[in-house]
Order: structure tokens, then C-alpha cells, then sequence
């Protein structure tokens, strides 16, 4: 029977999966460590108090990163090219979302419609973040290879997305609500569409590295089609709802380090 659990089962135990997914995975998370960086170095001097805490966001992007490098190395497998339709926050930048490479790269200051694009767009992609690792986590807490890994990220992911809900709640009461709901808005129907386009990418090659036949291979892309419809349909609203998190100040402690996975 097909299920979350089976199919990842079957990448974790198979090298030239498993390789693939952790090295998609890790190239996007140091993507992500890389532009919060820049982010927290051009925050605007109204915003200076955010700073320490998306410098820790980065912090963590970078640590999850090195955790999946780490979880290759294990395996002593080398970290594989990715495939430019699997890469996720590329393609997102693509689609406008979030804040341009060309203007993090810049040395002019943000502006704080700039931190807000920014934390409208955390707060979509850290929805879909949050959700995936819960999956793992929920199916593979206790895995001996990485249980340790998946609980450490999840509960990372977790603290990102209260974070956002807090800062965009903040931003909100100092009257730039209609912005915010629109930017969630517009970030959500684009991350839907660009997270069918990765999900059909990776089970692509996924099913030529397993050797997945045709009626799976199908039965799997029909799934996908079937979420994205489900999230046109509706779904997306849960991306873009904000309430004041159980989680205050997540990101209000320095990064914790991942030494057992370095």
C-alpha cells in the first residue's frame, strides 16, 4: 500500500535516493541560511530589534544544512548535483516571492515593506516546512539513522513558524494588515504551484532511481495533482491565517549547535 511512510522508506534505504533527497534538502536549507543572513545584515534601522532573531533563523538553516550533508557522510555518500526543477527556493525567487538575490547581494539598507515581504513569505514556506517535518517526525522519531535529525528539525521548523506569526502579528497592529494579508495572499497561490512542480520533479526521479513502474509512477503524480487541487480549492487559507503563536520569542535564544551530526 502506498503511503508517507512506504515511500520514504523506500528512499531511506536506497544510497542513490537517499542521496538525492539530502542533498536537495540540504542545498535548500543553506539557501535558506544564506539569504536570512543577508536579510539580518540589511535590516533597516526601524526594524534593528529583529535582527539577532533572523540571524538565528539563518542560523538554523545553516545547521540543518550541514545536518543532512552530515546524515550523506554517514552513509559515506558524497552530496549530488541537484536538478534545477527541484530546487524549490530557486524557483520560488523565480516566481517573485520573497525578497530578489540581486537585491540581498546589494549593500543598500532594507525597508521595512522589505521585512514584511520577507516575513509574509517565511510564513508560507515555513507553513509548508513545518508540515513535512512533522510528517517524518511522526513516522521516523525512532528511526536509529535519523530520528535524532528529523526531531532536531522539526521542532526548528516549529519555532520558525512561530516566529512569523508573532512578527507579522506585530506588524499588523502598527496598521499594515491589508499589506500583509495580500503579500500572504499572493505568496501562497505561488508556493502551492511551485511545490506540485518540485513534487512532480523529485518523484520523477525518485521513480527512475527506484525503478518505479508506470502505474505507480502515475498513481503517485495523480496524488500530487490531487493535493495541489485540494490547495487551490482551499487549502491554501491555512498558509495565510496568523494567530499570536503558544511559542513567544522562539527565535529569542542563540542558535543551538547539531555537534553530533558535524
Amino acid at each position: 500500500m502506498l503511503s508517507a511512510k512506504s515511500l520514504f522508506s523506500e528512499i531511506l534505504d536506497d544510497d542513490e535516493a537517499f542521496r538525492l533527497f539530502c542533498s536537495i534538502a540540504a542545498g535548500g536549507e543553506s539557501q535558506g541560511g544564506w539569504e536570512n543572513g543577508r536579510i539580518a545584515a540589511l535590516v533597516p534601522e526601524s526594524q534593528r530589534d529583529l535582527a539577532p532573531r533572523i540571524s538565528r533563523h539563518g542560523a538554523d538553516e545553516d545547521k540543518h544544512g550541514r545536518i543532512f550533508n552530515a546524515l550523506l557522510k554517514k552513509r559515506r555518500l558524497e552530496p549530488c548535483e541537484v536538478p534545477p526543477e527541484t530546487d524549490y527556493t530557486m524557483l520560488l525567487e523565480r516566481n517573485g516571492i520573497g525578497l530578489a538575490h540581486e537585491q540581498l547581494r546589494a549593500e543598500r539598507p532594507l525597508g521595512d515593506r522589505d521585512i514584511i515581504r520577507y516575513l509574509a513569505h517565511s510564513r508560507v514556506t515555513e507553513q509548508r516546512a513545518s508540515e513535512q517535518m512533522d510528517l517524518l517526525r511522526r513516522h521516523f522519531a525512532d528511526h536509529p539513522d535519523i530520528g535524532r535529525a528529523v526531531k532536531m528539525i522539526s521542532h526548528d521548523e516549529d519555532n520558525h513558524l512561530a516566529y512569523c506569526h508573532e512578527e507579522l502579528l506585530r506588524f499588523a497592529y502598527a496598521g499594515h494588515g491589508r499589506e500583509i494579508q495580500r503579500i500572504l495572499h499572493e505568496s501562497a497561490h505561488a508556493e502551492i504551484r511551485v511545490y506540485r512542480d518540485v513534487s512532480l520533479a523529485v518523484m520523477s526521479h525518485m521513480g527512475r532511481i527506484l525503478g518505479w513502474p508506470r502505474p505507480k509512477a502515475a498513481l503517485l503524480a495523480a496524488g500530487i495533482h490531487a493535493v495541489h487541487a485540494y490547495e487551490r480549492g482551499g487549502g491554501w487559507r491555512r498558509m495565510v491565517s496568523l494567530r499570536m503563536p503558544e511559542r513567544r520569542n522562539a527565535l529569542g535564544e542563540p542558535a543551538t549547535s547539531a555537534p553530533e551530526y558535524a
